[in-house]
């Protein structure tokens, strides 16, 4: 199938009202006709037929005055008997395109000769006999009430998804935002993809991500039980909207993915290709650190339908404490293509070399980076990324499995609070920040961080202190006053004031390594 996938042309229906219309097997509900005593001797799927409209005759030449999706009523009384010309007459109103045949039995056919039966099952027609006489202008008025109920209820629906999605365009709405509603509308997942098949953004609306996502690119390619239209403007295609299976809607599938992705090209073309461009990456990012997903499948399905392969790969998180866009941006680029964008400057050989995808996005004034590499980033590579972010860069364990990913986002978080700007540290080198992680929610352990930190914490908030933050400055330079005072931003008279505070008010000694240790471990735990 062609990368420009046409196949949603197929799911098209010549009468845009159609999915208005009502189906054999509902006609089949009306009180009139049930007073006939009606047997279905062809049904199945030759029951969803829609119906158009009803017509009225007995004549074998019927088939010449019908247009499509008729429901024939008919006695069959200039019906043939023979069975070659019943099969002939049943080909003719199937080439026809009519919905189905609703036959009274009487004097002409006391039973529905097998010869009809066997034609109609042959040609998917459906065939339903009544037992007892009916009024067809009644019938013919009951279903052509329904019809334009229907029809009238479809430009209702119209009209509110008109409004809808116009709304959504006015103000200016994310493709996010649109996919959304645009599932809800149909109840069902919602994919917006590239034309290269990677998922900008998805809405699972009942279903799990690994259950919509996973093989995502063949699945589109196959198109199977998928409902999709392109997202274009001014002769230029960017992607395509699809749906997957789910209830039918009183305007038309098809159209309220034509309306909806009106709406997304549009906002293509206020927004720029930059918008879609961040969407996974905003997206993926949310769902691993915020822990919105169902499990590690469903993150492996979005990390692989957002173009980060798997399969036989270095996996690893990086986190820059108050990276916003641009910088986030930059440490993005310089991961990915081993170049430092500050200066222009090649990296390393080895990073120029190593298969890098990389994909992130600033959550909760973090920058967070997401890695799939061929082999272990190199330390030139992580110093050149740091410095062209400006910012510290904790970088997460080298991992292979999304579970592991999943368990190395806390103690990378926890690390990247710690460090200075272009400062570069690997959580594998941190065993405290790394034994802090396992512990997880112990309670033992927020009892001791709660205990060995309290008089700093009530002196913090009684004066609007800052013993805490000097305190993080000491562990994370035991030995090194000097740098400690610089990392707090305090002259080193009134730094060391403040360090005769806080061993006057813990009653401990700052230069014990165990003392110093408990109060590093206390520090990790704490959330401040």
């Amino acid at each position: 199938m062609p990368a420009d996938r046409q196949d949603f042309v197929d799911n098209r229906t010549d009468r845009p009202d159609a999915a208005a219309l009502p189906r054999v097997r509902d006609v089949l509900d009306a009180e009139v006709l049930l007073r006939g005593d009606p047997q279905v001797l062809v049904g199945g799927d030759a029951l969803d037929a829609p119906v158009r409209w009803v017509h009225v005759s007995d004549s074998d030449q019927v088939a010449q005055l019908l247009d499509g999706g008729e429901l024939l009523l008919t006695t069959a009384a200039g019906w043939p008997g023979a069975d070659a010309a019943l099969r002939s007459l049943v080909d003719s109103l199937a080439d026809a395109g009519i919905a189905g045949i609703v036959m009274e039995l009487g004097a002409r056919f006391p039973v529905a000769p097998p010869a009809l039966v066997a034609a109609c099952r042959a040609r998917g027609l459906a065939l339903i006999a009544l037992e007892q006489v009916v009024k067809f202008v009644a019938v013919t008025e009951a279903v052509h009430r329904r019809i334009i109920a229907g029809q009238l209820e479809a430009l209702q629906e119209r009209q509110s998804l008109h409004e809808l999605f116009t709304g959504l365009t006015l103000r200016g709405a994310p493709a996010d935002t649109v996919v959304r509603e645009t599932a809800r509308v149909l109840g069902a997942p919602v994919v917006l993809e590239t034309l290269g098949r990677e998922v900008v953004t998805a809405d699972m609306r009942d279903a799990t991500a690994s259950a919509v996502l996973t093989d995502w690119p063949a699945r589109s390619r196959t198109g199977d039980g998928l409902l999709a239209v392109p997202v274009e403007a001014r002769g230029v295609r960017w992607g395509t909207l699809v749906a997957l299976p789910g209830p039918a809607h009183p305007a038309g599938r098809t159209t309220v993915l034509e309306l909806a992705a009106t709406a997304l090209a549009l906002a293509r073309l206020a927004d720029g290709p930059e918008a879609w461009a961040q969407l996974p990456a905003r997206e993926l990012v949310n769902a691993v650190v915020s822990g919105r997903h169902t499990g590690e499948d469903d993150v492996a399905a979005r990390l692989q339908a957002a173009g980060l392969p798997l399969r036989g790969r270095v996996l690893s998180v990086l986190i820059a404490e108050g990276a916003d866009a641009a910088a986030t941006g930059a440490l993005i680029a310089a991961i990915s293509t081993g170049v430092d964008v500050a200066n222009g400057a090649i990296a390393s050989t080895a990073g120029r070399d190593l298969d890098v995808r990389a994909l992130g996005a600033v959550h909760g004034g973090d920058g967070v980076v997401l890695v799939s590499a061929s082999a272990s980033l190199a330390a030139a590579l992580l110093r050149r990324a740091s410095e062209a972010s400006g910012v510290g860069l904790a970088v997460g364990p080298d991992v292979a499995t999304v579970a592991e990913l999943l368990a190395s986002v806390r103690p990378t978080r926890l690390l990247a609070a710690r460090l200075r700007a272009g400062e570069v540290r690997r959580v594998g080198d941190r065993p405290l920040t790394r034994l802090v992680t396992e512990l997880g929610d112990d309670h033992r352990l927020q009892e001791h961080s709660e205990r060995m930190l309290a008089p700093l914490i009530r002196f913090d908030e009684q004066h609007d202190g800052d013993l805490v933050r000097v305190l993080r400055a000491v562990v994370s330079h035991p030995g090194n006053r000097t740098a400690a005072a610089s990392a707090s931003h305090l002259s080193r008279s009134v730094f060391y004031q403040r360090i005769a505070l806080i061993a006057d008010l813990l009653g401990a000694d700052l230069d014990d390594g165990e003392t110093l240790s408990a109060l590093h471990l206390a520090l990790l735990a704490s959330a401040r």
